[in-house]
Protein backbone atom coordinates (compact mmCIF):
# COMPACT_ATOMS: atom_id res chain seq x y z
CA UNK A 1 0.00 0.00 0.00
CA UNK A 2 1.30 3.48 -0.83
CA UNK A 3 1.09 5.94 2.05
CA UNK A 4 -0.67 9.30 1.60
CA UNK A 5 -0.95 12.03 4.22
CA UNK A 6 -4.27 13.69 4.97
CA UNK A 7 -2.81 17.02 3.80
CA UNK A 8 -2.09 15.51 0.39
CA UNK A 9 -5.51 13.88 0.34
CA UNK A 10 -7.38 17.05 1.24
CA UNK A 11 -5.53 19.52 -0.94
CA UNK A 12 -7.40 21.32 -3.71
CA UNK A 13 -7.83 19.15 -6.78
CA UNK A 14 -9.87 19.28 -9.96
CA UNK A 15 -11.01 15.67 -9.73
CA UNK A 16 -11.70 13.11 -7.01
CA UNK A 17 -8.99 11.54 -4.89
CA UNK A 18 -8.30 8.19 -6.53
CA UNK A 19 -7.55 4.97 -4.69
CA UNK A 20 -6.20 2.11 -6.80
CA UNK A 21 -6.49 -1.62 -6.19
CA UNK A 22 -4.45 -4.37 -7.84
CA UNK A 23 -4.51 -8.14 -7.41
CA UNK A 24 -2.25 -10.88 -8.70
CA UNK A 25 -2.12 -14.63 -8.17
CA UNK A 26 0.74 -16.16 -6.17
CA UNK A 27 2.01 -17.84 -9.37
CA UNK A 28 1.93 -14.61 -11.42
CA UNK A 29 5.30 -13.06 -12.35
CA UNK A 30 6.15 -9.66 -10.81
CA UNK A 31 5.51 -8.03 -14.16
CA UNK A 32 1.79 -8.68 -13.72
CA UNK A 33 1.59 -6.45 -10.65
CA UNK A 34 3.92 -3.87 -12.17
CA UNK A 35 1.66 -3.56 -15.21
CA UNK A 36 -1.38 -2.96 -13.02
CA UNK A 37 0.46 -0.41 -10.87
CA UNK A 38 1.60 1.45 -13.99
CA UNK A 39 -1.97 1.56 -15.35
CA UNK A 40 -3.33 2.75 -12.00
CA UNK A 41 -0.72 5.48 -11.75
CA UNK A 42 -1.56 6.60 -15.30
CA UNK A 43 -5.22 6.78 -14.25
CA UNK A 44 -4.29 9.15 -11.40
CA UNK A 45 -4.26 6.79 -8.41
CA UNK A 46 -2.49 8.46 -5.48
CA UNK A 47 -2.93 5.60 -3.03
CA UNK A 48 -2.75 1.96 -4.08
CA UNK A 49 -3.62 -1.28 -2.26
CA UNK A 50 -2.62 -4.67 -3.64
CA UNK A 51 -3.21 -8.33 -2.82
CA UNK A 52 -1.18 -11.35 -3.95
CA UNK A 53 -3.67 -14.14 -3.32
CA UNK A 54 -5.49 -16.94 -5.11
CA UNK A 55 -8.83 -16.19 -6.73
CA UNK A 56 -10.85 -17.72 -3.87
CA UNK A 57 -8.74 -16.50 -0.92
CA UNK A 58 -9.68 -13.55 1.32
CA UNK A 59 -8.40 -10.21 0.07
CA UNK A 60 -7.46 -8.13 3.11
CA UNK A 61 -6.08 -5.23 1.07
CA UNK A 62 -9.31 -4.94 -0.91
CA UNK A 63 -11.24 -4.65 2.34
CA UNK A 64 -8.69 -2.08 3.51
CA UNK A 65 -9.15 -0.08 0.31
CA UNK A 66 -12.94 -0.12 0.60
CA UNK A 67 -12.71 0.96 4.25
CA UNK A 68 -10.25 3.72 3.38
CA UNK A 69 -12.36 5.39 0.70
CA UNK A 70 -14.23 8.55 1.64
CA UNK A 71 -17.19 10.50 0.31
CA UNK A 72 -16.54 11.80 -3.20
CA UNK A 73 -13.50 9.56 -3.81
CA UNK A 74 -12.99 6.97 -6.52
CA UNK A 75 -11.78 3.36 -6.52
CA UNK A 76 -9.98 2.38 -9.72
CA UNK A 77 -9.04 -1.10 -10.94
CA UNK A 78 -7.55 -2.19 -14.24
CA UNK A 79 -10.04 -4.97 -15.04
CA UNK A 80 -13.15 -6.29 -13.32
CA UNK A 81 -11.64 -9.70 -12.60
CA UNK A 82 -8.98 -8.01 -10.45
CA UNK A 83 -11.79 -6.70 -8.23
CA UNK A 84 -14.70 -9.14 -8.31
CA UNK A 85 -15.11 -12.86 -8.96
CA UNK A 86 -18.69 -12.57 -10.17
CA UNK A 87 -21.22 -9.99 -11.26
CA UNK A 88 -23.00 -10.44 -7.93
CA UNK A 89 -19.83 -9.65 -6.00
CA UNK A 90 -19.24 -6.60 -8.22
CA UNK A 91 -22.72 -5.33 -7.38
CA UNK A 92 -22.09 -5.88 -3.66
CA UNK A 93 -18.86 -3.87 -3.86
CA UNK A 94 -20.58 -1.06 -5.78
CA UNK A 95 -23.35 -0.97 -3.15
CA UNK A 96 -20.71 -0.72 -0.41
CA UNK A 97 -18.98 2.11 -2.27
CA UNK A 98 -22.21 4.00 -2.92
CA UNK A 99 -23.09 3.81 0.78
CA UNK A 100 -19.88 5.76 1.42
CA UNK A 101 -20.50 8.21 -1.41
CA UNK A 102 -17.60 6.77 -3.44
CA UNK A 103 -17.48 5.62 -7.03
CA UNK A 104 -15.84 2.85 -9.07
CA UNK A 105 -13.99 2.98 -12.35
CA UNK A 106 -12.91 -0.17 -14.19
CA UNK A 107 -10.36 0.87 -16.79
CA UNK A 108 -10.87 -2.02 -19.22
CA UNK A 109 -14.09 -3.99 -19.60
CA UNK A 110 -14.88 -6.53 -22.33
CA UNK A 111 -14.48 -4.88 -25.71
CA UNK A 112 -12.21 -2.21 -24.29
CA UNK A 113 -14.96 -0.11 -22.69
CA UNK A 114 -14.52 1.71 -19.38
CA UNK A 115 -17.04 1.37 -16.55
CA UNK A 116 -17.56 4.39 -14.30
CA UNK A 117 -20.41 4.09 -11.80
CA UNK A 118 -20.65 7.90 -11.47
CA UNK A 119 -22.00 8.18 -15.00
CA UNK A 120 -25.33 7.23 -16.54
CA UNK A 121 -23.53 4.97 -19.01
CA UNK A 122 -21.76 3.19 -16.14
CA UNK A 123 -25.01 2.64 -14.28
CA UNK A 124 -26.60 1.30 -17.47
CA UNK A 125 -23.69 -1.09 -17.89
CA UNK A 126 -24.14 -2.33 -14.30
CA UNK A 127 -27.84 -2.88 -14.97
CA UNK A 128 -26.99 -4.85 -18.11
CA UNK A 129 -24.47 -6.97 -16.23
CA UNK A 130 -27.06 -7.70 -13.54
CA UNK A 131 -29.59 -8.69 -16.20
CA UNK A 132 -27.10 -11.02 -17.89
CA UNK A 133 -26.19 -12.56 -14.53
CA UNK A 134 -29.87 -13.14 -13.79
CA UNK A 135 -30.41 -14.76 -17.18
CA UNK A 136 -27.37 -17.00 -16.68
CA UNK A 137 -28.71 -18.10 -13.29
CA UNK A 138 -32.12 -18.87 -14.78
CA UNK A 139 -30.53 -20.85 -17.63
CA UNK A 140 -28.52 -22.83 -15.07
CA UNK A 141 -31.64 -23.54 -13.01
CA UNK A 142 -33.56 -24.56 -16.13
CA UNK A 143 -30.76 -26.94 -17.17
CA UNK A 144 -30.74 -28.41 -13.68
CA UNK A 145 -34.52 -28.92 -13.76
CA UNK A 146 -34.27 -30.54 -17.19
CA UNK A 147 -31.47 -32.81 -15.98
CA UNK A 148 -33.50 -33.89 -12.95
CA UNK A 149 -36.53 -34.57 -15.14
CA UNK A 150 -34.44 -36.77 -17.47
CA UNK A 151 -32.89 -38.60 -14.51
CA UNK A 152 -36.34 -39.24 -13.02
CA UNK A 153 -37.60 -40.53 -16.35
CA UNK A 154 -34.62 -42.90 -16.53
CA UNK A 155 -35.05 -43.97 -12.90
CA UNK A 156 -31.65 -42.54 -11.96
CA UNK A 157 -32.74 -39.61 -9.76
CA UNK A 158 -32.13 -40.14 -6.05
CA UNK A 159 -32.80 -36.61 -4.85
CA UNK A 160 -30.58 -34.50 -2.64
CA UNK A 161 -28.37 -36.25 -0.13
CA UNK A 162 -29.97 -35.66 3.29
CA UNK A 163 -28.07 -33.40 5.66
CA UNK A 164 -26.32 -34.95 8.64
CA UNK A 165 -28.91 -33.74 11.15
CA UNK A 166 -31.72 -35.21 9.06
CA UNK A 167 -29.94 -38.55 9.36
CA UNK A 168 -29.43 -38.33 13.11
CA UNK A 169 -31.60 -41.42 13.75
CA UNK A 170 -29.60 -43.50 11.25
CA UNK A 171 -26.30 -42.28 12.70
CA UNK A 172 -27.38 -43.08 16.25
CA UNK A 173 -28.69 -46.53 15.29
CA UNK A 174 -25.51 -47.43 13.42
CA UNK A 175 -23.35 -46.22 16.28
CA UNK A 176 -25.41 -48.25 18.77
CA UNK A 177 -24.97 -51.29 16.53
CA UNK A 178 -21.20 -50.97 16.82
CA UNK A 179 -20.32 -49.15 13.61
CA UNK A 180 -17.32 -46.83 13.76
CA UNK A 181 -17.50 -43.16 12.83
CA UNK A 182 -15.48 -43.88 9.68
CA UNK A 183 -17.90 -46.64 8.64
CA UNK A 184 -20.90 -44.37 9.27
CA UNK A 185 -19.38 -41.49 7.29
CA UNK A 186 -18.62 -43.76 4.33
CA UNK A 187 -22.04 -45.42 4.27
CA UNK A 188 -24.02 -42.19 4.68
CA UNK A 189 -21.71 -40.16 2.45
CA UNK A 190 -20.85 -37.42 4.93
CA UNK A 191 -17.75 -36.15 6.68
CA UNK A 192 -16.56 -37.65 9.95
CA UNK A 193 -16.88 -34.18 11.51
CA UNK A 194 -20.60 -34.18 10.65
CA UNK A 195 -21.02 -37.59 12.29
CA UNK A 196 -19.21 -36.45 15.43
CA UNK A 197 -21.34 -33.28 15.52
CA UNK A 198 -24.60 -35.23 15.33
CA UNK A 199 -23.48 -37.72 17.98
CA UNK A 200 -22.48 -34.85 20.25
CA UNK A 201 -25.84 -33.13 19.69
CA UNK A 202 -27.67 -36.36 20.53
CA UNK A 203 -25.56 -36.80 23.64
CA UNK A 204 -26.23 -33.26 24.83
CA UNK A 205 -29.96 -33.58 24.13
CA UNK A 206 -30.11 -36.78 26.13
CA UNK A 207 -28.32 -35.16 29.06
CA UNK A 208 -30.80 -32.29 29.34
Amino acid sequence: MTEVTDDARNRFRFGPFIVGYARTLPADPPAGLEAQLHALAAAGAEKVFSDRVSSMAPRPQLDAALDDLRDGELLVVVTMDRLARSTGELQAIVTRLEAKGAGLRVLTMAGGATLDTRTAAGQAMLTMLATVAGLEQEVTRERKRAGIARAKADGRYKGRVPTARNQAADITAMKSAGSSVIEISHKLRMSRMSVYRVLNDVKQTGAT
